[in-house]
């Protein structure tokens, strides 16, 4: 199965040939911004008990696919749908070398200190924020430069890490995953025994009461070992394939019969991939339009996009 970096590099050689393909290529996550909606009412989650998540992935902030002043709209239109709370699910930093300045993490997390919820704003890291940190990938371990600007500005961001927050008077946990593919770049150079950041064990064991979980996951894989105590598991990474062709991602390969690349899927427990914001490998989208993704728990009606 061809891997999505190759596919994406492919198509992009066979997009530089045609200017309209191109055109078209750039000008899609440059001009349209849309809004999925998933109504849910999840096994783990109570039925009686409303609550609307707003989702932000993969921004990739460099000139000039995502440049500072595309960042604000997204959070405009964030802080329009009046969610409980906002959550922010990785890759803020270029995932690309065709660019023309790679923003500094100072920049892009002033802008999203405008984000604004009643229950907070709350992150976690993706690879790339990870694997453009030369300093911890030449260490194996560290904090990321994309963490500190984010906490700097009084975003909390985890890593294997649990906070249990309230609404109404009714508790729920919010649960950060470490990065699945963070060393991945180090183990180049070094042996490491893993590449990932990422403890699924550690971080449910912080959960201390029946309280439903919602669980932060940048890559969506570890869906499949999440335990059904989990009610809900966003994620990115994917962006949906970046190419998607009558809903299909060739991209996006299949694991254990099915496909981690977009949207919807109900396992042990509910898990929403979200198709991201920005671009990595590869400056264009086609046919996975960037988007923000609002999730509402506690819905009774059918998933709506």
């Amino acid at each position: 199965m061809i891997s999505r970096r190759n596919f994406l590099r492919s198509v992009g050689g066979l997009t530089a040939t045609s200017a309209s393909t191109a055109a078209y290529g750039v000008s899609e996550p440059v001009v349209r911004l849309t809004l999925t909606r998933y109504d849910l009412s999840p096994r783990r989650w109570p039925a009686d008990f409303p609550l609307k998540i707003a989702a932000l992935a993969d921004i990739h902030a460099c000139d000039p696919w995502m440049s500072l002043d595309r960042i604000p709209e997204i959070v405009d239109r964030t802080n329009a749908l009046n969610a409980d709370l906002v959550v922010m699910l990785g890759d803020y930093v270029a995932g690309l070398r065709h660019v023309t300045r790679f923003i500094p993490a100072s920049e892009w997390a002033a802008v999203l200190k405008g984000l604004k919820a009643p229950l907070g704003v709350h992150a976690i890291l993706g690879n790339h924020d990870y694997w453009e940190d030369k300093a911890v990938q030449r260490q194996g371990q560290g904090v990321p430069i994309a963490r500190r600007a984010l906490e700097r500005v009084g975003i909390p961001v985890y890593e294997n890490d649990a906070v249990r927050l309230v609404k109404d008077g009714r508790p729920f946990w919010l649960a950060g995953l470490g990065d699945q593919l963070a060393y991945l770049p180090a183990r180049r150079f070094r042996h490491l025994a893993h590449v990932g950041a990422d403890d699924l064990g550690a971080t449910l064991a912080k959960v201390n009461d029946d309280a439903p979980v919602i669980l932060l996951a940048h890559e969506p894989d570890i869906a499949l070992r999440v335990p059904s105590r989990v009610a809900l598991q966003l994620s990115g990474h994917t962006h949906g394939g970046q190419v998607r062709l009558l809903g299909w991602s060739p991209a996006v390969p299949v694991k254990h019969g099915m496909r981690l690349a977009y949207g919807h899927l109900k396992l042990k427990t509910d898990v929403i991939v979200s198709g991201g914001l920005g671009c990595s490998i590869m400056p264009f989208r086609l046919g996975v339009p960037p988007e923000i993704v609002q999730v509402t728990l506690g819905a009774k009606g059918p998933l709506v996009s």
